[in-house]
């Protein structure tokens, strides 16, 4: 081979290389999203992508700003809550489609009160907590379920970035109340005088989370071998997900002991096979579920110009849409899901 053929080679060799599609996953500190930190780390999302013949970055985000990234198309993935998931992507007219659903929040999601206070007397309080999020949805139903509903607006809302919840809770005694999750949850139970006064396992399978691809992206044939390279990528770290080196890995993400992360697993309702995951996105109850949430978020005005809840609407793996047929904004797709549970992919 000459010197000429060998250089040519290697330029077709870097162009196919350049070429690649390149894709990128948006992700902040959660239990359940902590794994695509260790994915990336590992390497094992890389072996999947380059099965699949495309490139994937992933990038760390506080919670807020995740979303921002993703609803300005800076990124082609995002880990989000079902809720979020529907209303600000939604409200700023990117369709969107969750692709993998990953876990239900069971106890990593809480209010926590100093001084005893109880939900009866959180009227006139200030509460803590990232505003227009599952926080907030959180303490609604905390109120809601305790008869409470009418009360609700009496309650001062602060909005408090997830970098700076703890600290902002913990240094002010004069604080009495704040909803995050874990494990800023666990930081601050262990302040003297707090309690947890709800949790989310109080509304079990409300708070989903979720790996959420913007349905333009999906729908290109790359944006496809997108989604089977990171479900596959996901599905086969699930499977190694009791051994302690990988929890380990996952943990390092948000710079947490192995025992910290286990506590927080605890609490999750994890969804390590694609048979599971199918089983719960495709069950009637997600539904009934769903339809709290948009009426929250319509309540809320979190669904932009929207004049009914029916304006923004959700369309389930079965084909069955939640709201108007002609205004799908939010998608579950089980496709790819069922592909790894097929072994498919």
């Amino acid at each position: 081979m000459t010197f000429r053929t060998t250089l040519l080679l290697l330029l077709s060799a870097a162009t196919l290389c350049a070429q690649k599609p390149k894709f990128t996953i948006g992700w902040s500190v959660y239990v359940g999203w902590n794994p695509y930190y260790y994915m990336d780390k590992s390497g094992l999302l890389k072996k999947w992508a380059d099965k699949y013949g495309v490139e994937i970055k992933v990038q760390r985000f506080d919670y807020a700003p995740s979303i921002d990234a993703f609803v300005a198309r800076n990124i082609d993935a995002c880990t989000l809550t079902n809720m979020e998931a529907l209303d600000l992507p939604a409200a700023a007219g990117v369709d969107t489609t969750a692709i993998i659903t990953g876990d239900y929040s069971n106890g990593n999601d809480a209010l926590l009160v100093r001084n005893g206070l109880t939900l009866a007397k959180l009227p006139g309080k200030r509460v803590l907590l990232v505003e227009k999020t599952v926080s907030q949805y959180l303490l609604e139903r905390a109120m809601t379920l305790a008869g409470l509903k009418d009360q609700i607006k009496r309650v001062t809302l602060v909005n408090t970035s997830d970098s700076d919840i703890a600290t902002a809770f913990i240094t002010n005694s004069s604080q009495e109340a704040v909803v995050t999750w874990k494990p800023l949850v666990s930081q601050i139970a262990k302040t003297k005088g707090v309690t947890s006064l709800f949790n989310s396992s109080q509304i079990p399978g409300e708070i989903i989370d979720l790996l959420v691809v913007r349905t333009d992206v999906l729908n290109k044939p790359d944006g496809q071998k997108f989604a089977k390279a990171v479900t596959g990528a996901w599905y086969e770290m699930m499977s190694q997900f009791k051994n302690d080196k990988v929890l380990a890995g996952a943990a390092a993400a948000s710079q947490d002991t192995l025992a910290s992360y286990k506590d927080q697993l605890s609490t999750t309702n994890l969804f390590t096979t694609p048979q599971s995951a199918v089983a719960f996105t495709e069950a009637a109850e997600m539904k009934q579920k769903m339809e709290l949430v948009r009426q929250f978020c319509f309540a809320h005005h979190l669904l932009g110009d929207a004049k009914s809840v029916d304006d923004v609407a959700i369309r389930y793996p079965d084909g069955t849409v939640q709201g108007k047929k002609d205004r799908v904004r939010f998608r579950f797709d089980t496709t790819y899901m069922q592909m790894a549970a097929q072994g498919k992919l």
